[in-house]
């Protein structure tokens, strides 16, 4: 693999996606050589939407190459519940590997550290979101020394991803509570009818 088809035009998934972290490594210590500024986030990236783009974006305008860590589904379970994620793992992978602004998509795998990727990739840049509860602000003294700088964006949407799932849940309770009305009344004359014929 090599650094041009990786920052070849196109999506390139089969170039742009290095699960191996060794591999990674070695590609984050090439694009050093070059002169390349490293940009580094991580997340989940369920049910993308602008919110993630814009996200995304604005990490991208901190440096020349942003790496995207993306939750395995094995991660996503663990820290967002068994109902997560909604989009298997390789179908996130593919979708932000088509976004304009990501350079490099790689995996964050529950068996390893919560901070194994970014002390792999040393980052010129960390990008974190407000909205991320893995990293509080006290936890990310621990990476500054392998950060040349550590930044945390504000939300980028007005919704997240989350609460987009609450109310489509809510939204299907609601038509199951309404059907149940309107579907009951009879469930119980039916019973009775039953009842006084026996």
């Amino acid at each position: 693999m090599t650094l041009q088809k990786i920052l070849e035009f196109g999506s390139n998934f089969d170039n742009r996606f290095i699960p191996d972290y060794d591999d990674l490594g070695r590609i984050v210590s090439e694009l050093r050589k070059v002169g390349k500024r490293v940009v580094l986030t991580q997340g989940v990236y369920d049910l993308v939407h602008e919110g993630h783009a814009l996200y995304l974006q604005k990490a991208r305008s901190y440096g020349d190459i942003l790496i995207v860590g993306v939750d395995t589904d094995e991660l996503t379970q663990q820290r967002k519940g068994l109902h997560r994620p909604i989009v298997p793992q390789k179908e996130r992978l593919s979708m932000l590997s088509h976004l304009r602004y990501v350079d490099i998509v790689t995996l964050r795998n529950a068996k390893d550290e919560i901070g194994a990727l970014i002390k792999l990739v040393c980052p010129d840049v960390l990008i974190t979101s407000a909205t991320t509860k893995d990293f509080p602000e006290e936890d990310m003294k621990v990476y500054e020394s392998c950060c040349g700088n550590i930044i945390t964006l504000p939300p980028q949407a007005t919704i997240s991803t989350t609460a987009r799932i609450r109310n489509l849940e809510i939204g299907g309770a609601d038509r199951l509570a309404d059907e149940l009305h309107k579907r009951i009344p009879a469930v119980v004359a039916d019973a009775l009818n039953a009842l006084n014929k026996g």
